[in-house]
């Protein structure tokens, strides 16, 4: 496999002195810590570990085992997603997953995790110098956050969540965005659109969980915040042919192990989410293989009976969609119900999927918003229904209006706020090479002078 050498004397002067301007200040920030009278002022005291509740070994044990899961997940997505795409993208929208390891993991350890879970300001929004660059991260536990784990460890787990949130988005745009433009969007939407609902969401204080809304591990967060930014870059990083071109995946194996990938690693995201090990955590565990299942077999009966093809490739996309609805309500609700869940949330990406007139006018490449977006919407409203926390079967209908509000608000904000972010970037810098000719040639040669599976 020959490939295209990079000449380093086509580079400008200034994009070469930019780089070390950035390295320059991330390594300017590491060393912060080492100013004590500084730091002083940036962030309160950290108390005392003898101070602190004991740490449980087998929640902690468990934690580590599901943080390693959910990182897990991310190389999952990657394979999953460059399977799909033509080969000419394959590479583009694997290392687009596999930057965000990098990119987001430090900028939360900055900022993204006070943001998150710092200390709350009028529920929407965390102080940012609560535990700026991982200061007063102690490790020990903490009563509201990690009450048996160490607080670090909680601070981990959460991360690895935030890191494949952007990566999900991608699927909406990946081959048509410039790599700089997509580290830029990535960044703001962490900042600007992941923190404040993480904190709404899961903040003990922030206002959507002390209103009562119950998303056991990212129905709201993670997957309509992908599914909707999705939907706002499907508009706005547009193709010179309305919904795109056509094309053939890539490599149905890739597909196949990526949806293996996330399918374990999705253990650790919503058993993990119990932050124990305990009954929930088991529960979390259960649901979560079974509707992944019952969307799978849906999916597939349903194609059948609408006398489409049964496909490897469309039983993939419904498992990870089963593991989409049931996110929210993982812990939540029971085995059966987590059945019914998977079907319902199989029905309506399916629906959204085979929608001609929509694909006609988005070009959604991945189908993000039908499968995250769809997905998260009946997970949230499938949660308020079934759990006996409150649920409709319960015959209360109050949860049922709160969740029905909350994912109207959660699916606007991350609308309009990613809509808001790419005008943004597209201010500062283009955002994509839109031509025909460029999403025909391919965004591999471009961004690595090679593509992938060649000779294949």
């Amino acid at each position: 496999m020959s490939t295209k050498p990079v000449s380093v004397s086509s580079v400008s002067p200034s994009k070469k002195f930019w780089p070390w301007v950035l390295l320059a200040a991330i390594f300017s920030l590491s060393m912060l810590p080492l100013m004590p009278n500084l730091m002083s002022h940036l962030s309160p005291s950290i108390p005392l570990l003898s101070d602190l509740a004991p740490i449980n070994s087998a929640d902690t044990a468990w934690l580590i085992t599901a943080t390693a899961l959910v990182l897990f997940m991310t190389p999952g997505l990657a394979f999953f997603y460059g399977g799909m795409v033509s080969r000419k993208h394959v590479i583009t929208l694997m290392f687009q997953s596999f930057i965000a390891m990098g990119v987001v993991s430090l900028l939360w350890v900055i900022c993204g995790f006070s943001l998150s879970f710092g200390k709350s300001i009028h529920g929407l929004i965390g102080d940012p110098r609560t535990f700026f660059l991982f200061q007063n991260l102690h490790l020990g536990t903490d009563a509201i956050l990690a009450p048996t784990i160490p607080l670090a460890l909680f601070a981990l787990f959460q991360m690895k969540f935030a890191i494949i949130t952007p990566a999900l988005v991608t699927g909406s745009f990946g081959e048509r965005i410039k790599f700089s433009s997509f580290i830029l969007f990535m960044i703001l939407f962490t900042l600007f659109i992941y923190a404040p609902l993480a904190h709404w969401t899961w903040h003990p204080d922030g206002f959507l969980r002390k209103w009562g809304v119950l998303d056991f591990a990212g129905g709201t967060v993670v997957h309509m915040t992908a599914g909707f930014a999705g939907l706002a870059g499907a508009l706005l990083v547009r193709s010179e042919k309305k919904g795109g071109i056509p094309h053939t995946p890539a490599n149905i194996p890739f597909v196949l192990l990526g949806t293996g990938l996330l399918w374990f690693g999705w253990f650790g995201f919503n058993a993990g989410s119990a932050l124990a090990a305990n009954g929930d955590a088991v529960l979390a565990f259960m649901t979560t293989n079974t509707a992944a299942a019952s969307a799978m077999v849906a999916w597939l009966l349903v194609d059948w009976a609408m006398g489409r093809e049964i496909s490897a490739l469309n039983a993939a996309i419904a498992a990870v969609v089963g593991l989409v609805a049931v996110t929210p309500a993982a812990g939540f609700v029971s085995v059966g119900s987590s059945i019914a869940i998977g079907i319902l949330g199989s029905l309506a990406s399916n629906y959204f999927i085979n929608l001609q007139w929509l694909k006609k006018r988005i070009s959604d490449t991945l189908d993000v918003l039908a499968c995250h977006g769809a997905g998260g919407v009946v997970g949230m409203i499938a949660t308020s229904i079934f759990t006996h926390k409150g649920g409709l079967v319960t015959g209360q209908t109050e949860l049922l209006v709160k969740h029905l509000l909350a994912t109207i608000l959660v699916a606007g904000f991350s609308f309009v706020m990613a809509v808001l972010l790419f005008k943004v970037v597209g201010f500062v810098m283009s955002l994509g090479d839109h031509s025909h000719e460029n999403e025909v040639s391919g965004k591999d040669q471009d961004l690595t002078h090679t593509t992938a599976l060649q000779g294949v």
